[in-house]
């Protein structure tokens, strides 16, 4: 397969970031939900506009995509893939976003700020997305026993994050931010949109650069289990790479959408359950006929499920899921989560003193 494809869409994204920060943001404010909104429905049209894309790209074969091992051979199955993964990682962001609003509030970032870290959050997560899928699509290839870890890990993971109890751990206890306070300057305050703040001649962090390490090593351990779900649907690393990347491009927009209102969608993790239960299960059944024929004394065409049933499944559990919490918020109303702090003197926010 040609690089072109890589490179064309790698170009793409960055005009994107460029004109997202550097044109259409440029001016630091808060974005309320009614922007939000708006930047929302451009990231998910945006997403599903480049699935036709995806569906020439494959059909014709253009510079040699879906000729390769692994790939979808014509268009439509490329299609439904692609809009599998994307829509399986857009459902596994709504963790994300409920962590990045614990994140924002333990560290007294306001409003105006929280779109600055979450840009450079976002590119920090399009990088170590792209180094966990180039890896996780090298082992594929290479072995076929990783298919068994993948599956396994899925199963794990659903049955831990649905019944093994929520970790409500506040972030500034985490051990990434206890790290940073013991071996770097910290001065506790938020010091405009800096990261970093000069005092007495001595170069201090602020909660913008903490509140942004945390959210890049949450991003990394929410990806365990995005990124083998995806290979659950497809181990084209085109389709794995752009589908996750346009999910993640969208996910800034979304969390102010849905920052103040997530705890309304109590019964989404467990649409999110069945979806990784049945990835999980998907993974174990061609690793199992690939590494371990006795296991299967079946052809494996018999066992493989066509494209659009996974679209189908993952569409069926996300719509559910969303249903469900609607009806049950309604019946068991819960509390709006207070936003972080927009004008409050920044001498009044939480923090941690400076250390010499």
């Amino acid at each position: 397969m040609s690089l072109i494809p890589w490179i064309a869409f790698l170009v793409l994204v960055f005009c994107l970031l460029a004109l997202d920060l550097g044109v259409l943001n440029r001016k630091v404010h808060v974005i309320h939900t009614a922007e939000a909104l708006k930047w929302t429905v451009f990231w998910i049209s945006l997403a599903l506009l480049f699935s036709v894309a995806i569906y020439f790209m494959y059909e014709t074969h253009w510079c040699g995509i879906g000729l390769h091992e692994g790939a979808n051979e014509n268009g439509s199955a490329a299609v439904m893939d692609y809009l599998t993964g994307y829509l399986i990682e857009k459902a596994l962001s709504l963790d994300n976003i409920a962590v990045m609003a614990m994140i924002f509030a333990s560290f007294g970032i306001p409003l105006k700020f929280q779109h600055r870290v979450l840009f450079w959050g976002i590119l920090g997560a399009l990088i170590f997305r792209g180094i966990m899928i180039a890896l996780g699509s090298a082992l594929v290839s290479s072995f076929d026993w990783v298919l068994w870890i993948f599956g396994i890990l899925l199963i794990y993971l659903a049955i831990h994050s649905t019944f093994g109890g929520d970790d409500d751990t506040d972030p500034q206890d985490k051990w990434i931010t206890k790290f940073l306070m013991k071996h770097f300057r910290y001065t506790g305050k938020v010091e405009g949109m800096h990261f970093f703040q000069r005092v007495d001649g001595k170069l201090f962090m602020t909660p913008l650069l903490v509140a942004l390490v945390v959210i890049e090593v949450s991003d990394v351990i929410f990806a365990v289990d995005s990124i083998p779900a995806i290979f659950g649907i497809t181990t084209d690393p085109f389709i794995v790479f752009t589908s996750n990347i346009f999910a993640i491009l969208g996910l800034r927009s979304l969390y102010f959408v849905l920052a103040s209102i997530i705890e309304r969608f109590a019964m989404l993790k467990y649409a999110i359950f069945v979806i990784l239960i049945f990835v999980g299960v998907k993974l174990l059944i061609p690793a199992g006929y690939a590494g371990y024929n006795w296991i299967f004394d079946t052809n494996y065409e018999a066992l493989h499920l066509p494209n659009w049933t996974s679209l189908a499944t993952v569409l069926t559990c996300v719509v559910g899921g969303i249903i469900a919490s609607l009806i049950y918020d309604k019946k068991h109303p819960a509390p709006v989560s207070e936003p972080a702090p927009e004008d409050k003197d920044e001498s009044e926010l939480p923090g941690i003193e400076k250390q010499d």
